[in-house]
């Protein structure tokens, strides 16, 4: 269902905000702070299949937005509608891909994309909405150049899966060191302040089934920090 632009969550988010309440006292009194700047307003990206998605992401992969949306638009524009399929890009020569500003480590990663789609390892929209988180991370990220992160980030923001919980975010890591670890307040965090993954996921387990939004929560605190400096 779309909704102002954007697709509606397939889980009930005030359910989530219930549990995530009833379940962690410290969390409650974040998601009461988040409450004075609007509340949870997490609402998921349209989607078309995972191939898109995933050939922006690797465009994207260690580029500033502005070269990366600029690199991403001359892609596109390679294909005469402006949406390419797995067959059109694995027949797109490397200099054209060159030309449009791709590295070669990311031509390899477009192309194995595109071969790994057109195989069935990365699956159709239709067929990832049946398909566990495991069974989709573990496909997708089979695919060069895509790491666990990229795929938790189209669990979250792009499938609405509500209990994934990306420990090796930065901001997931931080907002969670600022929110339940006691910190020094007489300097700036470190990269020493920052929680381990086991930290994290041993405290994580009483938010289940909806980490994802306990994570969205973990990136308002961060929000909330820098604004009160």
């Amino acid at each position: 269902m779309i909704h102002n632009g954007r697709r509606k969550l397939p889980y009930d988010p005030q359910a989530a905000l219930a549990h995530l309440r009833a379940k962690d006292a410290k969390l409650g009194a974040l998601m009461d702070r988040v409450e004075t700047i609007g509340g949870f307003t997490l609402k998921l990206d349209n989607t078309g299949p995972p191939f898109h998605s995933l050939l922006e992401s690797i465009l994207y992969q260690q580029l500033h937005g502005k070269a990366a949306a600029t690199i991403h638009r001359r892609v596109l524009a390679l294909f005469g509608d402006g949406d390419p399929n797995p067959q059109a890009l694995l027949d797109t020569p490397d200099e054209m891909l060159r030309a449009a500003g791709v590295s070669g480590n990311k031509i390899k990663a477009l192309k194995d994309l595109a071969a790994k789609t057109l195989d069935g390892t990365v699956p159709t929209h239709a067929a990832i909405l049946k398909l566990s988180d495991a069974e989709i991370l573990e496909r997708l990220t089979s695919v060069r150049g895509i790491g666990a992160w990229t795929v938790e980030m189209l669990l979250i923001f792009r499938l609405g899966r509500p209990d994934i919980f990306p420990v090796t975010d930065y901001g997931v890591r931080k907002g969670f060191a600022l929110t339940f670890l006691r910190l020094p307040k007489s300097r700036p965090l470190a990269a020493a302040d920052l929680p381990k993954a086991e930290v994290m996921l041993k405290r994580a387990r009483r938010w289940s089934p909806y980490r994802s939004v306990a994570s969205w929560y973990m990136w308002r605190a961060c929000d909330l920090a820098a604004a009160e400096k």
